[in-house]
């Protein structure tokens, strides 16, 4: 019998999947941080990838989809449109014209600091603190690690 199953061999009521309690959480959250973001011009997406420049500038295309584990041909419709508001500039490697290195503009740099709202709003809807907000992240991010670990 599996682990997932009662005795009758029944998969359990809905309102116990894991699965389904992180995909209605992940909306949620995009919910809290679309109103947010859009006061930025930005989508949630596209917050994802400033963040990864925030951290390290010029990267390459495959390097940033890696990291969002995403397609690069997935990720570069929505850089072109970072690039067309202005976030970033997309420009082919010297010594590799195959890559294309993505980095901020200044109107990517200074969106950063502004940005510090999408994660303060949510902390707030939330209850929780800083606290228990980065162990619970620590939480998930452990649990999506070994389920990646051990293949799909």
């Amino acid at each position: 019998m599996s682990k997932t199953t009662d005795q009758a061999g029944f998969p359990p009521p809905l309102k116990d999947h894991i699965c389904r309690t992180v995909y209605s959480l992940n909306l949620t959250i995009q919910r809290i941080h679309k109103a947010v973001l859009d006061e930025l011009g930005i989508t949630y997406p596209q917050y994802l990838v400033l963040n990864l420049l925030w951290e390290r500038n010029d990267q390459t295309v495959s390097q940033l989809a890696n990291q969002l584990e995403l397609e690069a041909s997935t990720l570069t419709p929505l850089l072109k449109r970072l690039e067309a508001g202005g976030f970033v500039r997309r420009v082919r490697d010297r010594e590799d014209e195959r890559k294309v290195l993505i980095s901020l503009t200044e109107q990517g740099l200074n969106l950063r600091s502004v940005a510090g709202c999408v994660g303060a709003n949510l902390m707030e809807r939330s209850g929780m603190t800083a606290s228990e907000m980065k162990s619970l992240n620590a939480q998930l991010r452990a649990l999506h690690n070994q389920l990646a670990d051990t293949g799909t």
